[in-house]
Order: structure tokens, then C-alpha cells, then sequence
């Protein structure tokens, strides 16, 4: 079963801020991929167990970045 969760993220000025973020929160337990398209501002994630959506926009906090879960 694989989850997925997207987010709003602003803030990005270039592709390697997408892959910044996509490093971050790769590390997090119960992530498998994360993509991050500078273009349309938005991370999709994708999960092999459910994460806290709070998690992800802390790892992308820590990324230097904020984001939103896109609705």
C-alpha cells in the first residue's frame, strides 16, 4: 500500500532547492520517494506507512523552506 501526500512549498528559487528538500525529508521513517517540481511548487510523497503531515512540513522547515499540505 503506498500513501501519498502533497504539499504547497514556497520559498524555492532554483531545482536544487527542490533537492534539498526532497534529501530532508527522504531521511524521515515511512517516506520511500519525495519529488519536488520548482515549477508548480508542490512535493508529493510517498509513503509506505502513514507520517504526520506535521513531520514532512517540519523536514522541509529544516530544509529552509515553508510549505502547506496543498488541498
Amino acid at each position: 500500500m503506498t500513501l501519498r501526500l502533497e504539499f504547497a512549498v514556497s520559498g524555492m528559487h532554483c531545482n536544487s532547492c527542490g533537492l534539498l528538500i526532497d534529501d530532508e525529508i527522504e531521511e524521515l521513517a515511512g517516506v520511500t520517494a519525495s519529488t519536488t517540481d520548482l515549477r508548480t511548487e508542490r512535493t508529493v510523497v510517498e509513503l509506505d506507512r502513514p507520517v504526520p503531515a506535521e513531520q514532512i512540513i517540519e523536514a522541509i522547515a529544516t530544509a529552509g523552506y515553508t510549505a502547506t499540505v496543498a488541498g
